[in-house]
């Protein structure tokens, strides 16, 4: 197959995951997926069934963009992740990771709706959940500086029942990123309609691929999250099925390399 686009750690294929994804022959250590979620009338806007297997034929650890709605109106995603593997909890108890773009603006479909500013991302895994990399970020921090921090804690609470001990915690200017992070939309400046933020990317990335691994984006679209990759010293794969999208994200990617956060 012959790359749309390739570049420094960057590669961008114009065809259908489905078929694109197997015939690679690759490992990826994360995907980075935001597909079309058939709630429109738009053309473009047609889950591709099958995708899930593809994806698992490829990766144990995906970010996953997709409405909490689809989780309960007909067709049911969930029962079509499951189906290909995926699962969100490593157990029952276990709250699953989830991150939500609060947006600086939004809109309502109905006057009598809340205004929607949020879109949320799941993580997904397959395997053994102690298998899967998994590194939580840490972004600079605009409250106060608390110094060192010494407080009594229990340790090892299930092992030695509880028994105490000192914990002494030095502030250095950051804290773990949260699950909701705030960017603006791109409403005016984005490539492709459904184009997100590339510093809540790189959150998305830093989490689940290690500096130098590979991430494949089999909803390329903008490319946005090949040059999330790219500017966190990854590689990238990318494919995107619409060739006029294809087109903006290889000219998007030929500028260069933008700042990674933090």
């Amino acid at each position: 197959m012959k790359p749309y686009y390739d570049g420094e750690a960057v590669t961008l294929y114009h065809g259908d995951c489905r078929e694109i994804l197997p015939a690679l022959g690759i490992t990826a250590d994360l995907v980075m997926a935001d597909p079309p979620y058939s709630e429109t009338g738009l053309a473009w806007d047609r889950w591709p069934a099958g995708w899930l297997d593809a994806a698992a034929a490829v990766t144990r650890s995906m970010w996953c963009w997709l409405p909490f709605r689809q989780f309960a109106a007909a067709p049911f995603r969930g029962r079509e992740f499951a189906a290909a593997g995926w699962r969100l909890s490593h157990d029952a108890e276990a709250e699953w990771d989830h991150l939500t773009w609060e947006k600086n603006t939004g809109s309502s479909p109905a006057a009598d709706r809340l205004r929607r500013v949020h879109e949320p991302v799941s993580h997904w895994y397959r395997g053994a959940w102690g298998g899967i990399y998994r590194n939580v970020p840490r972004l600079p921090h605009d409250g106060p500086f608390k110094g060192t921090v010494r407080r009594t804690v229990a340790v090892n609470e299930h092992l030695s029942g509880g028994a105490l001990g000192d914990v002494s915690w030095t502030d250095d200017g950051k804290r773990a990123a949260r699950s909701i992070l705030r960017s603006a939309n791109l409403r005016g400046k984005a490539i492709h309609p459904t184009e997100k933020p590339v510093d809540v990317l790189e959150v998305l990335t830093a989490y689940g691929c290690p500096p130098g691994g590979l991430v494949a984006v089999p909803f390329a679209g903008s490319g946005s999250d090949l040059e999330a990759a790219r500017s966190l010293g990854c590689r990238a794969i990318g494919i995107e099925a619409d060739e006029a999208s294809c087109e903006k994200a290889a000219r998007r990617l030929s500028q260069g390399v933008l700042e990674a956060f933090g």
